[in-house]
């Protein structure tokens, strides 16, 4: 039986990192380079926002904890929105949060749009199964 974990707990940070390790020589490297940072904000079990980044030309499409120095574009979600882009992939929820004005872009927005463009392959497909079986529904 798989632990699971509530989306951007600590436990549930700490099992996404094992998960990507698991699968970093599977994911291929993606056609696009980006560097961004993402603010989540209004985390139920959490105490203030939590920052991290994603770093696409090292491979991976996982938020890693902190920001980077020179990103190419800050974005800046609140928790459901980023469970509907990270766990649930919920087209839906995403465009009307998008319109809602949930998600706010700071940078390059083109490079968001180009990165969402990309279809994930097998093995992607097999992590982002693997990430919301580990989380638990809150």
């Amino acid at each position: 039986m798989t632990t699971t974990h509530l989306f951007l707990s600590d436990g549930w940070i700490a099992a996404a990192q094992a998960l990507r390790n698991e699968f970093s020589a599977e994911l291929p490297a993606p056609a696009l380079s980006v560097l961004m940072n993402v603010v989540v904000t209004d985390i139920p079990h959490r105490e203030g926002s939590l920052d991290g980044h994603i770093d696409s030309s090292s491979g991976r499409l996982l938020i890693e904890e902190g920001h980077l120095e020179n990103p190419d574009l800050t974005l800046t979600v609140d928790y459901d929105t980023a469970k509907a882009a990270f766990i649930t992939r919920d087209q839906q929820a995403l465009m009307q949060a998008f319109f809602g004005g949930k998600i706010i872009v700071d940078g390059d927005a083109s490079k968001l749009l180009a990165l969402q463009a990309q279809a994930p392959d097998d093995t992607a497909v097999e992590v982002y199964r693997r990430l919301a079986a580990l989380t638990r529904p809150d």
